[in-house]
């Protein structure tokens, strides 16, 4: 998975929608935000693949291999903690939303620096336990001290599927799940592990919704750095690397006057009530262009949704709000598809675990354009890792 050459572009244009510090529910999607067709036909062909027969470099090695380690350096923790749409939004549902804590026994899943577990016993939760694999919990117990709180969090050292705790039951399940393109490393499955097995029968997961969505955008200048360079790197063909550079997603901002078509719901998950199998999925699509333009990639974006709130909360992932940490997921195409106003982008996504570490995403992209100057049908595989 790649990054811009940019790095973080840290904050949207002005004019540009935020997700307010308070009330967090300025979900994105904007204009011409659309749900899923239930039909979207999809010409194959045998160019189809740009996978096959392209092994990638390092393909031995996977993020499981360094998956929890990386959580134990403050870095990370110092990047999320400072991403205030992500902090603030849990912060305001917690303190706006106190009856939903008090004297209730909370499960924070994935605890990190335990800002979370600190949240509700503020808030007034009866006990919080507060789950954190990497060698972070350690700080973890030591901050809880810092602040007088150890009578009312527990922090316990170890993957949640192997710790038992020291209750039956919990009223109340949070955690910060939630990675690029939403689902990369797969913390989903943990907190519908700790779901099944712990939490009361009338208890609530927060946050409860999350949903994906794609949009198509004009990146040429970004394309030409990241792509099309391999062609010819200071007069030598690199083009092999130019392959594999196709199947590794980009995660960075895009400016929302890149997007060229309306913004499709792919997929929306109620975490209260999914199965773990319903991370993999198979989800139509259809970008109408809302003006003249060419398009080099699509790009996906979150947002997530606190609806067991007295009033709606949540924030969004996507281009027209506030920047956060997990900026946007970019699937550069093969074909530049140039496109007129009114033409549609038809196609489907398929999503799932890597069969090898469930941590990392397959990706199949099917797209096809039939418009006035450009027809293309393909399709695509990418690999999150």
């Amino acid at each position: 998975m790649g990054r811009r050459k940019g790095g973080n572009k840290a904050l949207a244009p002005s004019g540009q929608k935020s997700t307010p510090d308070a009330d967090g529910m300025n979900l994105d999607g904007g204009k011409g935000q659309e749900e899923a067709p239930e039909v979207v036909a999809i010409e194959e062909k045998a160019e189809s693949s740009n996978l096959e027969d392209s092994p990638l470099i390092g393909s031995d090695k996977t993020s499981a291999d360094y998956y929890f380690d990386s959580y134990s350096h403050f870095g990370i923790h110092e990047e999320m903690l400072k991403d205030v749409v992500r902090t603030k939004t849990y912060q305001n549902v917690i303190y706006q939303n106190s009856f939903l804590f008090k004297n209730k026994v909370v499960l924070d899943v994935g605890a990190g620096t335990g800002i979370l577990s600190l949240f509700c016993a503020k808030a007034g939760a009866k006990h919080v336990y507060a789950v954190e694999c990497s060698l972070m919990a350690d700080m973890a117990k030591e901050i809880v001290q810092t602040n007088g709180y150890s009578n009312v969090i527990t922090v316990l050292k170890g993957k949640v599927e192997e710790i038992e705790l020291p209750v039956a039951h919990v009223d109340v399940i949070i955690s910060e799940w939630m990675g690029y393109f939403l689902l990369f490393e797969n913390m989903l499955n943990t907190v519908l592990y700790a779901r099944d097995k712990w939490l009361n029968n009338n208890g609530i997961v927060l946050p409860d919704k999350a949903s994906l969505y794609l949009t198509a955008i004009e990146d040429a200048e970004y394309k030409e750095d990241k792509i099309e360079f391999w062609n010819n790197v200071y007069g030598f063909d690199m083009s092999c690397i130019k392959k594999q550079a196709m199947i590794e997603p980009l995660v960075d901002t895009v400016d929302q006057n890149q997007i060229v078509t309306n913004c499709q719901l792919l997929k929306t998950m109620d975490i209260s009530k999914m199965a773990p199998g319903d991370v993999s999925f198979m989800a139509p699509f259809k970008l109408v262009a809302e003006r003249n333009d060419y398009i080099h990639a699509l790009v996906a974006y979150f947002d997530v949704s606190f609806t067991k709130c007295h009033k709606l909360m949540g924030f969004s992932t996507g281009p027209r709000s506030k920047a956060t940490h997990w900026k946007q997921t970019v699937l550069y195409l093969e074909d530049v598809l140039t496109i007129c106003e009114g033409e549609a982008v038809v196609g489907s996504l398929t999503v799932e675990p890597n069969e090898r570490n469930p941590r990392d995403v397959d990706i199949m992209l099917k797209y096809s354009l039939n418009g006035q100057h450009c027809q293309v049908s393909r399709t695509q595989h990418y690999k999150m890792r």
